[in-house]
């Protein structure tokens, strides 16, 4: 038996039973709606309302941060805010923002679209408190590499059960966290993305005819290589290079979406009103609405992690003494991604009209469609920001990875070498195989990581509001010494 059948066979139970835990569906309205996704919706809105809409007055305030006018030459830690925000951002903006966003419309219709971009400005506040709490609760664990900084849900949450009394509690919670942080790193974050890198590779050097149609490995093992480079490097050298593919893929990709809208004008303003139509007053009922809210919120969730707790991560290395004005450029992540990038896709196939053709859920060849009826060569385009999204959420996770695995085994060069040589074996695995229930069981790891996360997040609430209401003072004073 092939070794990718064999992962895929021994992965099956396993992968049904979690997912069958982690996404349980309660029937409402006849539809299926995950319970996962309803706690990841409660928190949003929740934070949102708890922080005083912070996703919005401090949104000007929050790039402000991002620009470096409140830094402090002298602050600990390891990379930049831009750099910080940069990585945390590779690791969501990917398959999620070209195929989540066509799902979302093949399924939900354009209504689905504005329900994306709503949850993605709430989910703005959920970021803010995990970003916040991963810098506050950081430490430097490693005594060979002392200006090594470790943080992420892990640290907050087994300090907030240690504050309550319960520090067994707490150490089960950050445990759990970080097993199924590692379980999502190897297979979503490295499996997935070489799997779809090379279909998309496949697609425009001939399919089947292709040269690499039976050379899997080699494409993996090229991409193990490239990965490996970076990672090797730790957290400096993985935000040098986020800070600058992301900008270069998004930039790429959201001009090539604003060329075809504007090549389109005229189709704009009908565009729009079909969205917010189908979002608030759609012809088929109750049911087509509750169908577009479910499945935008749906596919924002699992496209910007808000609630995740996989940003806190990459934030925690950040040169700052304030976790609250960290966490301020945190939630910028979830509008770029969801907002912006997300809202790109979705005005270039409603505007296309090429989701009204389509036959069921589509993925990326809908995205690919739309954007080909504006420019024929687009699907080249498309092939080369996949193979960045997929390089630099690969690189990313690695690092989440990491950190989880020295969190549960120690922070020695020896485990950190071993788990970076295992996860590039498994991206040279997932470019040849066809590991569906591994997919299945990462998905799942991965949506598990929010429940002992926000569980976090509510308990230490009141000490980020009691941060945040001392930080928004201090800035206070600060603009009225600046102005006598």
């Amino acid at each position: 038996m092939q070794i990718d059948k064999v992962i895929d066979t021994t992965f099956e139970p396993v992968s049904n039973m979690i997912a069958t835990v982690v996404f349980y569906s309660i029937p409402l309205l006849g539809l299926d709606i995950k319970v996962v996704l309803i706690w990841l919706v409660a928190a949003a809105l929740f934070f949102t309302v708890y922080f005083g809409f912070i996703n919005i007055r401090y949104f000007g305030h929050a790039i402000d941060v991002l620009r470096g006018k409140y830094d402090d030459k002298n602050a600990d830690g390891q990379i930049n805010r831009f750099q910080a925000l940069m990585t945390s951002l590779s690791g969501t903006v990917g398959l999620g923002n070209i195929a989540g966003v066509a799902v979302a419309i093949s399924v939900g219709g354009p209504g689905a679209a504005f329900w994306m971009a709503v949850m993605g400005l709430f989910s703005m506040s959920t970021k803010f408190a995990e970003v916040t709490l991963g810098v506050k609760y950081r430490q430097h664990g490693s005594k060979r590499h002392p200006d090594a900084i470790s943080g992420g849900p892990m640290y907050y949450l087994r300090s907030a059960f240690d504050r309550h009394g319960k520090p067994h509690l707490g150490a089960f919670m950050a445990g759990l966290f970080a097993v199924c942080c590692i379980g999502g790193t190897i297979g979503a974050g490295g499996l997935f993305q070489v799997n779809q890198a090379y279909q998309q590779a496949l697609v425009v050097t001939g399919g089947e005819a292709s040269f690499l149609a039976d050379k899997g490995w080699l494409f993996g093992l090229f991409m193990a290589t490239l990965v490996g480079l970076v990672i090797l490097g730790g957290i400096q050298w993985i935000a040098a290079v986020a800070s600058r593919v992301v900008p270069i893929m998004a930039a790429v990709y959201i001009v090539a979406g604003l060329v075809v809208i504007g090549l389109n004008y005229a189709a704009i303003p009908g565009a729009m009103q079909t969205i917010f139509e189908m979002a608030l007053y759609p012809q088929a009922g109750l049911g087509a609405l509750m169908g577009a809210l479910l499945m935008g919120v749906q596919r924002a969730s699992f496209s910007n992690e808000a609630g995740i707790g996989s940003a806190a991560i990459a934030h925690s290395a950040v040169k700052t003494n304030s976790p609250v004005s960290q966490g301020m450029v945190g939630m910028l992540g979830p509008f770029i991604d969801t907002v912006i990038i997300c809202m790109v896709t979705a005005l270039v196939i409603v505007i296309s009209g090429a989701y009204i053709d389509g036959e069921g859920m589509e993925g990326v060849e809908l995205t690919s469609r739309a954007f080909a009826s504006g420019i024929s060569w687009f699907p080249y385009v498309l092939s080369v920001t996949v193979f960045l999204f997929a390089y630099s959420t690969m690189i990313s996770w690695s690092y989440y990875g990491l950190k989880c695995v020295t969190y549960l085994f120690g922070e020695r060069d020896a485990i950190e070498n071993t788990y970076k040589l295992i996860f590039c074996l498994f991206i040279v695995i997932g470019a040849s195989a066809e590991l569906s229930n591994i997919i299945l069981f990462a998905d799942s790891m991965i949506f598990a990581m929010a429940i002992p996360n926000i569980i976090g997040l509510y308990i230490l609430a009141p000490e980020i509001k009691k941060d945040l209401k001392e930080y928004i003072q201090g800035l206070q004073q600060r603009i009225i010494s600046n102005n006598s």
